[in-house]
């Protein structure tokens, strides 16, 4: 009886791990099964084709305003000011340099032909990848114009430019139909583009909007500044000086500020929430406009407004522009997408890559504008991580003492630099807040002398300055010899 005992509780124990194990194989089985189903239902959804209309939309607001950008550099001769009148450049790669002669001239004047063929959709291929391409050539060329919507205007041509948005509401579309007995080619046939292409626009205005938040969570603007010292530049503004010159009010809007950049993105994605986020977004572009010197950054971020929508809204909105009759008899009245036939698995295959670059240019945007917690110090106050992270209007800067000098070595002798002759005022300005544009300058005076008298001179810079109307301090060492400050994506210029 014992050995029959112990057998069968050996059985027994043997049969409940085999059913354990089982088990766990099932369970485990389950979850890959449902990561790999979720997965794939991702990948469906992203590769799925939408109507073209609304990414058309977009197209020709962004190539108009891009147009209008270059009538303004125009206007304001910003052309030879920014491009052609300094002697020195704080180019964000040493090898980029501006066009001699008349060649900036020529440079906008190709942009501007170029936002036009892309606003039309002519040539929209090549047109778009140079527009892009030009666009970032000047967006390098110098820190002290670095802007904002110029950074998000290269990375929305870089989207587009990767985009068939031309397969609605363009003259490609419309030379193609004419070119072809048979109508315009397959691929622009049924006036649709895969949904990963408007999905990467609006999750880089979603980044946008959101890092921006983010970026206002910090104890100055917690406490209404900077708003609150530039609301008070508009006390003399009819009817709305007043109020608005108030602390109360550039407390409230900086707070409003915040809640509407850290709720905007997800209020716009949502269909149900889009009327009243789209509505928010207006009113709060207008009044950025309004109040701010920024540019064509707030109606492009209207523009993309029509990102967000149902992809057919135009054709709703605006028929005029999409509910035609096919003139050459190729079809008839364009309504909407056509059903897309199911990929083959080659096709699969194909589209592996489109969603993979996706995927790692959204994880790059959103880990590029968290770089400055690798930094030491604050980065309202060293700039390091500033810049390509949305932090917007956050910080204002009042500088009391600016002195760079160069110190022979030889002799021991140091002379202060006149930096007007050095710089053009917008250069100068920009520059003597930002410690890393400092060194850059630092670094080109002692290449000049170093040319000039055959050794390399110390430089050193003494410039006083507040944050926020906060207390006047060293923004940089003045005892460090700045010329031999290392320069790099890593590298930061630290107060004493």
């Amino acid at each position: 009886m014992t050995t029959t005992t112990m057998t069968t509780g050996e059985s027994t124990s043997s049969t409940c791990t085999e059913s354990t194990r089982a088990s766990t194989s099932t369970t485990t089985g389950t979850a890959a099964g449902t990561g790999s189903d979720l997965a794939r239902r991702w990948a469906a959804y992203l590769t799925a084709e939408v109507d073209a209309a609304s990414l058309a939309v977009f197209r020709v607001g962004y190539g108009a305003l891009i147009a209008w950008e270059v009538v303004r550099y125009v206007l304001h001769d910003r052309i030879a000011r920014y491009y052609i009148e300094p002697g020195f450049f704080f180019s964000f790669v040493p090898f980029v340099r501006p066009w001699g002669g008349t060649g900036m001239y020529w440079h906008f004047a190709a942009v501007f032909v170029l936002a036009l063929l892309c606003a039309a959709g002519l040539f929209y291929r090549v047109s778009a990848a140079l527009l892009c391409a030009a666009l970032t050539y000047v967006f390098l060329l110098d820190k002290a114009q670095y802007l904002n919507h110029l950074y998000l205007l290269c990375l929305l041509g870089l989207l587009l430019a990767v985009a068939p948005a031309h397969r609605a509401l363009s003259l490609d579309l419309l030379r193609a139909r004419r070119a072809s007995p048979a109508g315009a080619p397959p691929c622009m046939s049924t006036e649709t583009v895969p949904r990963l292409h408007l999905f990467a626009l609006k999750a880089q205005i979603a980044i946008v909007y959101f890092y921006g938040g983010v970026a206002k969570l910090n104890g100055d603007w917690l406490r209404g500044q900077p708003l609150t010292m530039w609301l008070a530049e508009h006390a003399d503004a009819p009817l709305v000086g007043p109020p608005l010159a108030s602390p109360a009010a550039g407390l409230a809007l900086s707070y409003a500020g915040l809640l509407i950049d850290l709720s905007m993105g997800f209020l716009l994605f949502s269909r149900h929430t889009f009327p009243f986020g789209a509505a928010i977004a207006v009113a709060f572009n207008l009044s950025n406009a309004f109040l701010f010197k920024i540019g064509i950054f707030p109606y492009a971020m209207i523009a993309s407004l029509a990102l967000f929508a149902d992809p057919s809204w135009p054709r709703r909105r605006l028929p005029f522009l999409f509910g035609r009759a096919d003139r050459a008899g190729h079809g008839a009245l364009v309504s909407g997408p056509a059903p897309a036939p199911s990929p083959s698995p080659t096709a699969s295959r194909r589209r592996s890559l489109p969603l993979a670059l996706l995927h790692a240019y959204l994880l790059l945007h959103l880990v590029v504008p968290l770089r400055h917690w690798l930094y030491p110090g604050d980065v309202a106050w060293n700039e390091a991580g500033h810049r390509f992270s949305w932090r917007m209007k956050l910080r204002d800067k009042n500088v009391s003492e600016l002195d760079i000098g160069v110190m022979d070595p030889r002799t021991g002798v140091r002379e202060s630099l006149d930096l007007e002759e050095w710089l053009t005022d917008r250069q100068l300005g920009e520059m003597s807040t930002r410690p890393d544009m400092i060194v850059d300058f630092a670094h080109h005076v002692a290449d000049r002398w170093q040319a000039a008298f055959g050794v390399r001179p110390v430089v050193t810079a003494r410039v006083v300055a507040s944050l926020n109307g906060g207390p006047f301090r060293d923004l940089v060492d003045p005892t460090r010899d700045l010329a031999s400050q290392p320069r790099g994506l890593f590298d930061v210029v630290l107060a004493p």
